[in-house]
């Protein structure tokens, strides 16, 4: 087939035939094709422009042209990736303010995985930071309840626990009894009513009255295949809390009628396994830690 001899792209052609693209400052070792790679990986991932050692075109003003292309292209898949995951804060803030958002958290957030399914996940403490986001004071922890039920979504599928299991254990073993919580638990406190903006925004939203100084506190989880955000009063938010951090049923009680006396913690229990928080038991002989494991305090 004819090419073009006397043409741009014949010239292009030739150079990549020959390597002229890929060759070497003088002085320098030719890399090696993995090195080659590795680094273009990096440089598309780096805050600065600059075209990776070894990249070369016409001038240097050229490489960095058509090594822009790739960084480019790469910055706006992950903004795209963002926008997927936040479709409630973009509905917020508007498509300009999102893209603009976006794009500085890749710069600064780059993924650690080629698995973009969880990307995003400090998006929130972003928009904390921008003074732009005055007016949306809530925006962050919209964000952080946006990804919370993403990971929610992609969490590992488990059968919630049933509370009869809790019958087989003797009642003096209770208190040293740790629940195991279903993978896709999250849990966020807000000074915000961020459920009921996220509420508000979803088809068929936009009629409510929504009482801005109302804090929440919720539970995210999904037991089956839909995932749910529940609200939850103090005592049960810091019982759950508790939990999640490995707590005993015990120590996590304590936690809770710290925050809430009169807390029915039996009712509590019955809530948890209602939502299909809990995945499993730990008796407390399990959960004894043998004399000569335990730590020296500090």
């Amino acid at each position: 087939m004819r090419g073009y001899p006397n043409g741009r792209c014949w010239s292009d052609r030739r150079s990549w035939r020959t390597g002229a693209w890929m060759r070497p400052a003088p002085g320098r070792p030719m890399p090696s094709l993995a090195e080659l790679q590795d680094g273009f990986a990096a440089a598309v991932r780096r805050p600065e422009p600059d075209p990776p050692r070894g990249i070369t075109g016409r001038g240097d003003a050229g490489a960095g042209r058509r090594f822009g292309v790739y960084r480019n292209n790469h910055l706006a898949g992950l903004a795209g990736a963002l926008e997927m995951t936040f479709p409630v804060v973009r509905k917020l803030v508007g498509e300009e303010f999102f893209r603009a958002a976006a794009m500085d958290y890749v710069r600064r957030h780059p993924p650690r995985s080629p698995v973009l399914l969880l990307y995003g996940e400090r998006f929130g403490d972003l928009l904390d930071e921008l003074p732009a986001a005055g007016r949306y004071p809530y925006l962050g922890d919209v964000a952080r309840l946006e990804w919370s039920r993403i990971f929610a979504l992609n969490a590992r599928d488990t059968a919630p626990a049933e509370i009869r299991l809790l019958s087989g254990i003797p009642e003096p073993e209770l208190p040293g009894t740790r629940l195991i919580l279903h993978p896709s638990v999250r849990t966020l406190a807000s000074r915000w009513p961020v459920l009921a903006v996220w509420q508000d925004c979803q088809p068929g939203g936009g009629r409510a009255k929504i009482d801005m100084e109302r804090p929440e506190r919720l539970l995210v989880v999904r037991p089956d295949t839909e995932v749910v955000t529940h609200r939850l009063d103090g005592g049960s938010y810091a019982f759950i809390r508790s939990l999640a951090r490995g707590a005993a049923l015990g120590e996590a009680a304590e936690h809770a009628m710290a925050e809430e006396p009169g807390l029915d913690l039996s009712a509590q229990l019955v809530l948890l396994f209602n939502y299909g928080t809990v995945a499993g038991i730990a008796p407390a002989a399990v959960n004894k830690i043998p004399p000569d494991q335990k730590g020296t305090p500090s």
